[in-house]
């Protein structure tokens, strides 16, 4: 087992999902309330990591680090750091590509609970602050637990845009994911085995997860 490789990954899956949670509770919300026509536009800016190659995601955002582009130069004149080949690169590369598995299943969550509810809140004298927090957002809890364990292991199996950003470099980019192909580029099979079974039982229980939150979501609303 590579254990470095291992904290990086467990370390970045860690920081994308606390990172995206308050950010995603927001756009899952306004995206859930909108009624405007144009609300396919921000939907479709959403979902679009989820179809774009990692490798072109990568690029693109490699090009975007650079010390020749706005956000690159910026980062490196407050930190005298470059974005690109650093753990801080592949942790922003992260949370773009990780938003549409944060904000989808917290939109779906909202979108599932009545106008009713709402309208019953402040009728009953509570204000818009006091009615998510006591009201909306306790029904929607399971989807934000689906939100967070699809971020968190789909960015313990990120592979290409990582790679394209942060390259391979010990205890600071190089993931779990990145040493499994590099243990099979070096014919360690058993190694690789190991690693990939892991990210597999990790992979299984999230689901699982997932599937059990919403099976006792559709138990507890048909009762």
């Amino acid at each position: 087992m590579d254990a470095p490789a291992l904290i990086v990954s467990l370390k970045l899956a860690v920081l994308t999902s606390a990172g995206l949670l308050l950010p995603a509770l927001w756009l899952g919300r306004r995206l859930a309330q909108s009624r405007t026509r144009w609300k396919v536009l921000p939907e479709s800016l959403v979902a679009l990591p989820l179809v774009m190659p990692p490798t072109v995601m990568g690029f693109y955002l490699m090009l975007a680090f650079s010390a020749d582009a706005p956000l690159g130069g910026i980062w490196q004149r407050l930190t005298g750091t470059s974005l690109n080949f650093s753990f801080s690169g592949i942790l922003l590369a992260s949370l773009i590509v990780n938003i549409p598995f944060a904000v989808q299943p917290i939109q779906r969550a909202f979108e599932a609970l009545p106008d009713h509810l709402r309208e019953a809140a402040w009728c009953s004298g509570l204000s818009p602050w006091r009615t998510f927090l006591s009201i909306e957002l306790p029904l929607v809890m399971p989807g934000v637990v689906s939100a967070l364990a699809l971020t968190f292991a789909h960015t313990l199996g990120e592979f290409g845009v990582i790679l394209m950003v942060g390259g391979a470099i010990d205890g600071e980019t190089r993931t779990l994911a990145i040493s499994i192909y590099d243990h099979v580029q070096a014919f360690d099979e058993s190694a690789a085995g190991w690693m990939s079974a892991l990210l597999l039982a990790i992979s299984f229980i999230t689901i699982a997860v997932v599937y059990g939150l919403s099976a006792r979501h559709r138990w507890q609303a048909e009762r």
